[in-house]
């Protein structure tokens, strides 16, 4: 590849623009031939990227990401920052289910849209900035509390859990955060979600499933709790635990035993979960287990059955002891960027 046009594809984070092309000897026609023949792809008007870039882009699953490299570009404004839905896909939040692909961004000093993109005016002050690999975008902190002021709630809660679980924000961050914007707004919707996220759902299934509890106006369990025998061996750890009632919940999805965790196969997982649910019952404790499918039409008869084992007999004395497992945190983070 040209010196010059492997220069400005890493300056410009794996885009050029036509000029760029021109001042290293394509006119217009070696440029249509380029992208004619697939040596070049392009990305938006005038921007243009190499059909390798656009391949591991594609790969990756990070052409969004290709695109607002590419908006930037053009719109040529060192002030503009990504942000709202773009932030959230580069900073590796959960999004919602349709979220929209245009590339989203922020300016002090003007907003305007085009094809594909979308400019809002708002401050931004520093501490409001960073880059994720190399690209200028919102924080972590910012970028939440600005989708925070447009999605659903569940979905704002679905993220915030999930960054809390990485250990990517903290709860003082999200109470911060909450009352930096409060006068922004939408802060309202974006508070309250805030509010209702904890330390210790590690999937969006399990965020839902504890919204739907608490809006039942049953008590907050014990999340990731890790259940030992009185001997000192650990039994496993649970998604939910209601202590004062000898009552855990488990929230299951089908990953579970088609893709086991850890190199075990299918079998060795139902195995692994029968036998971890028979320890659980020997010590005394009733469970029960809560499939995505669960929190739709057969809701009623699933938060029936919780309400009869939180209102059964409290055991005398209970023949195991728990605790939060690691804080609520992930053993693994599930976000993990790549080095550079």
């Amino acid at each position: 590849m040209d010196p010059f046009l492997a220069r400005a594809l890493l300056e410009h984070h794996g885009v050029f623009a036509a000029a760029h092309a021109r001042s290293a000897g394509f006119d217009r026609h070696a440029i249509a031939a380029q992208v004619r023949t697939g040596a070049w792809h392009q990305v938006r008007y005038g921007v243009y990227t190499t059909r390798s870039s656009w391949e591991q882009h594609a790969a990756d699953d990070e052409l969004h990401r290709l695109a607002a490299a590419a908006v930037l570009l053009r719109l040529r404004r060192d002030g503009t920052v990504l942000s709202h839905g773009t932030a959230a896909r580069l900073h590796g939040l959960v999004l919602p289910a349709g979220a929209g692909t245009d590339v989203e961004l922020t300016d002090p000093d003007q907003f305007r849209s085009g094809r594909g993109y979308h400019v809002r005016r708002a401050s931004l002050p520093a501490d409001d900035v960073t880059e994720v690999d190399g690209l200028p975008v919102t924080s972590l902190a910012r970028t939440l509390a600005d989708v925070g002021r447009e999605w659903d709630v569940v979905d704002t809660v679905v993220a915030a859990d999930d960054l809390l679980a990485d250990g990517r924000l903290t709860g003082a961050d999200l109470r911060a955060t909450a009352l930096r914007h409060a006068h922004w707004p939408g802060a309202g919707r974006m508070a309250h979600a805030l509010g209702l996220a904890r330390v210790g759902a590690h999937s969006p299934h399990e965020t839902r499933t504890r919204l739907q509890i608490a809006a039942a106006g049953l008590p907050e369990p014990t999340l990731q709790a890790a259940v030992h025998r009185l001997d000192g061996r650990m039994i496993g750890v649970l998604d939910m635990l209601w202590l004062p009632h000898g009552v855990f919940g488990e929230c299951d999805g089908r990953v579970k035993t088609t893709d086991p965790w850890n190199g075990r196969t299918p079998a060795e997982a139902v195995w692994r979960e029968k036998c971890r649910h028979d320890d659980l019952v020997d010590v005394d404790l009733r469970g029960i287990r809560f499939k995505p499918a669960d929190l739709y039409a057969v809701w009623p008869q699933k938060l029936a059955r919780l309400h009869h084992l939180l209102e059964g007999p409290v055991p005398e004395r209970l023949m195991f002891r728990a605790e939060q497992w690691n804080g609520g945190l992930r053993s693994r983070p599930r976000h993990v960027r790549p080095a550079a």
